[in-house]
């Protein structure tokens, strides 16, 4: 299984996915800081690691769908453009081993780059003196709490990307997505739970309480049930799509 993985990897060296992705997290990463920025020059209380946690739990909800909608087409793709789905499934290996090995090269990379968002995260709030010692506890959490859509989402997105040819189609849901996570604040509980993208802000450990004049960033639980439910997701996702693509005509 090990040689799977590699072999995925192999085939992603001309693909440039680090550059990508990295640009991907540089944009992300510069737009927070600088709104970060302006919030804690107009208030100075907002020198805190609530504030960077939420804001960049918020802004995954935008950019984390759409890159991992990416991510999974490029890998998906050089298999319908060189028909290597059809000499791989020919080999002694299972298509479902395949199937597992795109999954895990997809995730490994987006996880890769949550490493290095943590990693700037560390850096920004000791560039600015925030009062409190760096909370790695929080920092976990925020980890946990991203990683866990990102892989609903991927299984998802995969599902779809193998399943038709055009990348047109999983590109779009990567982008409708992104914009239901951007947006998921602003829909009632019952109606964000149903939209798997809005798990990005709903598993933040931090929220922001709206006050009469001003509002307060505040540690939440870890809630059980949107967990339990970002994990069966995923399971149905990856069971669902790795069922197709093994009973799917090549």
């Amino acid at each position: 299984m090990i040689r799977i993985w590699g072999l995925e990897y192999y085939k992603l060296r001309r693909k440039k996915i680090g550059v990508m992705l990295l640009a991907f997290l540089s944009v992300e990463m510069l737009w927070a800081f600088l709104s970060i920025s302006r919030s804690i020059a107009k208030n100075p209380d907002h020198a805190v690691w609530e504030a960077l946690i939420f804001n960049i739990s918020s802004m995954n909800g935008l950019f984390l769908p759409i890159l991992s909608a990416i991510i999974v087409s490029r890998i998906c793709d050089m298999e319908h453009k060189g028909a290597t789905w059809k000499m791989l499934a020919a080999t002694n290996v299972s298509r479902n081993r395949l199937y597992a090995a795109k999954y895990v090269c997809a995730v490994s990379l987006l996880l890769a780059g949550l490493l290095v968002q943590m990693t700037l995260m560390a850096g920004f709030g000791m560039l600015k003196d925030f009062p409190e010692p760096l909370p790695a506890g929080l920092l976990i959490r925020f980890l946990g709490g991203s990683i866990l859509p990102v892989l609903a989402v991927t299984a998802l997105q995969q599902w779809l990307s193998l399943a038709v040819k055009n990348q047109a189609f999983a590109l779009c849901l990567g982008m409708l997505g992104g914009l239901a996570g951007m947006t998921a604040g602003l829909f009632p509980a019952a109606v964000r739970h149903a939209l798997l993208w809005s798990y990005f802000l709903d598993l933040s450990p931090v929220l922001y309480q709206f006050g009469a004049s001003s509002g307060a960033y505040s540690i939440q639980t870890q809630n059980a049930g949107l967990t339990a439910a970002a994990l069966v997701m995923t399971v149905l996702f990856y069971i669902a799509g790795s069922v197709h693509a093994s009973r799917q005509e090549i």
